[in-house]
């Protein structure tokens, strides 16, 4: 076999980026929860053995973590004072809980994508997929955490806004159901920003509803429960929503057509999903990169768990989400809003 020296060095340089990357990453989860970042945040230079003693930890291990850092780019350091500083713009991406740029959360699951590898596996071999109760814990709080500064920079300045009265029905005081709540990220912000209104956030995995109420307790006028997005409580929504939830149902038809039953007849479904066009040559973006990789180690194996088994995955783009929705008795969909990460959908009966 002869090979194309012209085609085989490029590949061989992704796949040593590739490497770096993939290695790095254990070290932004490592650094995330040991405060390492936070520990630099004020920008100020640091040495190793600064850090290590601001932080409780190892010298010489934070040494090398501060290298591989520093060679990804992720800090930046002064070969003359030989010191490692976080730019703005890192401790907004590294740092900063509260900034809408933060991305430590997708870290936090791909921790819990590599402890899940054996029964990825084994969903390749008989296609019954993951439950996700039965992940590692490390993928619900990196879910919340990878989706909620987009959530925080977006729903209320963008989203909700491009619906059609909705903004105004809150204001007044509207009945919303948040359906695939999670760890109810969503469900807050909304309930915060809207106190005339009541939310309920829905989820079926219990785990992630008992995490939102604790989290939620300063807020009079939202509850959260457990159950499933096809036959869940209540009636007569001004508003539903389905945040980043849909893909990973087992049966998106049937959930989008309860939400139907639930709404009033002006009622509004709102569904945020993945950005994605409506074909795979679409995607093949960094994007759409990052979302097929997640959607085939969680998202996809989380739908095969469940009945039907839908399996839209993260990227089924806004044609085939639109025909999910209209088989669910909606007569009017369309694209309200868009973001590089996430598309807005707002369907009417």
């Amino acid at each position: 076999m002869t090979l194309d020296m012209k085609k085989l060095e490029p590949l061989l340089g992704t796949l040593v980026s590739e490497l770096g990357a993939a290695a790095n990453a254990a070290l932004v989860f490592t650094g995330d929860r040991l405060g390492l970042y936070r520990a630099m945040a004020d920008g100020c230079p640091v040495t190793p053995d600064q850090l290590a003693a601001r932080t409780g930890t190892n010298e010489r291990l934070v040494r090398e973590w501060l290298s591989s850092q520093a060679a990804s780019g992720f800090v930046t350091y002064d070969a003359r004072e030989e010191t490692f500083a976080l730019s703005p713009e890192q401790a907004a991406v590294f740092a900063d809980d509260a900034s809408v740029v933060n991305m430590t959360g997708g870290f936090h699951s791909l921790a819990a994508v590599f402890a899940d590898q054996p029964s990825l596996e084994q969903a390749f071999r008989t296609g019954k997929g993951v439950g996700w109760s039965d992940r590692c814990n490390c993928l619900f709080c990196g879910v919340e955490r990878f989706f909620r500064p987009g959530y925080r920079a977006n729903l209320l300045t963008g989203w909700l806004p491009a619906l059609d009265g909705v903004v105004q029905k809150l204001e007044r005081g509207a009945k919303v159901a948040d359906v695939g709540c999670g760890h109810g990220a969503s469900t807050i912000i909304m309930a915060a920003a809207f106190p005339k209104s009541q939310f309920v956030g829905i989820d079926f995995h219990g785990a992630s509803i008992a995490h939102a109420q604790e989290h939620a307790k300063h807020l009079p006028n939202v509850r959260f429960e457990t159950a499933r997005a096809q036959d869940f409580a209540g009636k007569d929504f001004d508003l539903v929503t389905m945040f980043d939830a849909l893909h990973d149902m087992g049966d998106p038809a049937g959930a989008t057509a309860h939400a139907r039953k639930a709404l009033k007849s002006d009622g509004t479904l709102m569904l945020v999903e993945p950005m994605a066009g409506n074909s795979l040559a679409d995607n093949l973006n960094p994007v759409g990169r990052v979302f097929y990789a997640f959607s085939t180690a969680v998202c996809v194996p989380a739908s095969l768990n469940q009945e039907v088994g839908a399996a839209l995955g993260a990227q089924a783009g806004e044609l085939r989400l639109s025909e999910i929705v209209r088989q669910g008795g909606f007569s009017r969909v369309r694209r309200a809003t868009e973001t590089p990460f996430n598309m807005v959908l707002e369907a009417r009966p």
